[in-house]
């Protein structure tokens, strides 16, 4: 099959490297309970994200030995899926893989395979899980957002920016969106953001005032220096979720703000 691998780490521009390789055996990966081998996936289109970027430089959490192939989220169509799975041989689906999605063939689990609906095409669907369970997951079940509530989303252009707008405004909350650009504006609000505010103003007063004292959750996949004053952009009770850190840091700080 032909699959692009990266063979260095030298950044998106130069590290990737098509190349033709074995197909996977759908054996190789761990599965659910129960389950003995994977889903094997004929792949029709890949997600691009952020760790696949940092793969590209070394920078990411995980590292494979060189070479590998990159690519965390695919759709495409079952080849072959164990007993027990919630698909078949034959189904459109949409996948976590963790790796090796930029391929012909991929393998995922079966508890990480999901059905594809038909309103959706394969280019939507290898978009679907990697940001918007992330931002479903810190929304709705870390940072307990509630309907009414109000949620500050930085980086609110990007992939898993749109995404914790669209799944913030699914949940019945109030968005206010950080951005960057007038470019980026506009992409904010077609995700649904109801107001937008520039990371380079005065956004943290901005906020306070648009939610009439303080919002209820941040929602932060940027870091860096934004931290401590999403941290005094919360109302008493509020919640700060620290989902990722593409301004190049990982947040720290002593205070327990974010955690009542």
């Amino acid at each position: 099959m032909k699959a692009m691998q990266i063979v260095d780490l030298t950044g998106p521009d130069s590290a990737l490297e098509l190349v033709d390789l074995p197909e996977p055996e759908p054996t190789h990966m761990l599965s659910g309970p129960g389950l003995d081998s994977a889903v094997l996936i004929d792949v029709h289109c890949a997600g691009v994200a952020f760790p696949e970027l940092l793969q590209t430089r070394g920078q990411y959490q995980i590292k494979p030995p060189l070479p590998f192939v990159p690519g965390s989220e695919v759709s495409g169509v079952v080849r072959s899926a164990p007993a027990g799975a919630a698909v078949k041989a034959g189904d459109r689906v949409a996948a976590f893989c963790a790796l090796g999605g930029f391929a012909e063939t991929a393998v995922a689990p079966p508890f990480l395979t999901f059905a594809l609906p038909d309103e959706l095409d394969f280019a939507q669907g290898a978009g679907l899980i990697l940001n918007y369970h992330t931002a479903h997951f810190s929304l709705h079940l870390r940072g307990r957002l509630r309907e009414g509530e109000t949620v500050l989303v930085h980086g609110a252009a990007g992939g898993v920016g749109t995404a914790a707008l669209q799944v913030a405004k699914g949940l019945g909350a109030h968005t206010i969106a950080v951005v960057s650009s007038d470019a980026k504006e506009q992409v904010a609000l077609e995700a649904g953001a109801e107001h937008v505010v520039r990371s380079d103003g005065a956004w943290k007063d901005e906020a306070k005032e648009l939610s009439g004292g303080g919002v209820e959750v941040v929602f932060d996949p940027v870091g860096g220096s934004l931290f401590t004053d999403s941290l005094r952009s919360l109302r008493e009770g509020g919640r700060l979720i620290v989902v990722g850190f593409a301004g190049g840091s990982i947040p720290r700080s002593r205070s327990t703000a974010c955690c009542s």
